[in-house]
């Protein structure tokens, strides 16, 4: 398997060592920068770059201005780390493109479990459009779920929520991040839409709905139960 590249932008030294050598430890190859302008020379020079994860608060050039210039030639993914918890930024940060939005400190291990699922999200993308989980096949193009073999009817809402269910295997799942990429943030509704439609996806998928876990008090966890 190719070693995917991971561009990892940050004006601190130590912050940067600690992101490499997570994803190192997975396989990844990472390349560094320690400002915006150093970011896009390194970016444009390796056409392929898998990844990005790039600091907000940097000098000669901050994250927005480089997430900027990038989304003006490509869809790279893109994870921004900023130290400011502030809702605002989040939108504009998704309003850029962005496709993941982590708050200082964090947990490496969590940082690394968001790049796989995004490379794992644009690569099933990028493939046959067909994804496995356990016994759920899924062919995105022809929009058809099969489970244990049998063909499996669902609303367009439910397909999607499948699909983000098992793009982001392993990961905990608040209702609101559910809905903010499912139903997006053109969508102001309650978001205990989520557990009826969990509820609906659940009791169609049969025994295998138990791969959506319930973690109380916050979301979902898709995880194949194994045996």
């Amino acid at each position: 398997m190719e070693t995917c590249k991971v561009l990892v932008i940050d004006d601190e030294s130590r912050m940067r060592k600690l992101v490499r050598d997570f994803l190192n430890k997975k396989g990844y190859e990472v390349l560094e920068a320690a400002d915006g302008e150093a970011a896009l020379d390194i970016f444009y020079e390796n056409k392929d770059i898998a990844l990005l994860i790039l600091d907000v608060m940097m000098p000669k050039m901050d994250g927005w201005q480089v997430c900027r210039e990038i989304r003006k030639t490509s869809k790279v993914p893109i994870i921004m780390l900023t130290a400011k918890s502030d809702e605002k930024d989040e939108l504009l940060g998704f309003e850029l493109g962005v496709d993941e939005y982590i708050t200082k400190p964090f947990s490496p291990k969590i940082l690394v479990a968001r790049v796989e699922a995004i490379l794992r999200r644009s690569n099933a993308h990028m493939e046959d459009g067909v994804v496995r989980a356990g016994d759920i096949v899924m062919d995105k193009a022809a929009h058809e779920v099969l489970v244990d073999g049998k063909p499996v009817e669902l609303s367009f809402k439910e397909f999607e929520l499948l699909a983000y269910f098992i793009e982001n295997q392993g990961i905990a799942l608040s209702r609101e991040r559910i809905l903010n990429n499912v139903w997006n943030y053109d969508y102001f509704g309650d978001a205990r839409t989520i557990d009826t439609h969990v509820k609906k996806l659940r009791s169609k998928l049969g025994e295998k709905g138990e791969y959506i876990r319930t973690i109380w008090g916050m979301g979902y966890k898709f995880e194949v139960s194994k045996e």
